[in-house]
């Protein structure tokens, strides 16, 4: 039998043919429940990072203003120490001292040292004696019949205020005029 063929060509192959000139597959596009679950993936990621970075800044914040207290505390200790050097000296020196007025001369001294040392942090003393009581600076403990002084004036001071600026550290105890009852 004779074959229509020619010798060297093998028979022809339709699956072969289809590798050649086959394209890949296409892969269906995306649904929409897809797309909005990738995009709500990249969301939380974002989140996530935003807030760890948020508890990161949190953290750092928190370390500098402690970092910043604890600085100014050791700013006003620095200052108060020699106060309290001086002080120390003159409890020995009081301890042996016959002549009670250089005592009290040397006392006294120390107390400017202080009342100084606190103006140069800052602080001052709250005007007391002779003003007009104050609630936000005074806090009243007592009020005294007199005739000398108006009525709502500090006649006496029991304890000192402070601030520092503008801010009340401390309210000064304070007594105040009242006009003497008939």
């Amino acid at each position: 039998m004779s074959d229509d063929r020619p010798e060297n060509t093998a028979p022809h192959d339709a699956a072969g043919e289809q590798e050649e000139h086959e394209t890949p597959p296409e892969l269906p596009a995306p649904s929409e429940l897809e797309k909005a679950q990738e995009e709500a993936a990249k969301l939380k990621d974002m989140l996530v990072r935003t807030a760890a970075d948020f508890d990161n800044f949190r953290k750092r914040t928190r370390r500098e203003v402690d970092d910043a207290r604890r600085g100014g505390r050791e700013d006003l200790l620095k200052e108060l120490l020699p106060v309290f050097d001086n002080l120390e000296r003159a409890i020995q020196s009081a301890q042996k001292a016959t002549d009670v007025k250089a005592v009290s001369d040397g006392l006294a001294m120390i107390l400017k040292q202080f009342d100084s040392t606190l103006g140069r942090t800052g602080i001052q003393r709250v005007a007391t004696v002779g003003s007009m009581f104050d609630p936000s600076q005074h806090e009243a403990i007592q009020q005294m019949e007199t005739d000398e002084h108006p009525p709502g004036t500090v006649v006496a001071e029991v304890q000192p205020g402070y601030k520092e600026g503008d801010r009340l550290v401390r309210a000064a105890m304070v007594v105040v005029a009242k006009p003497k009852s008939s």
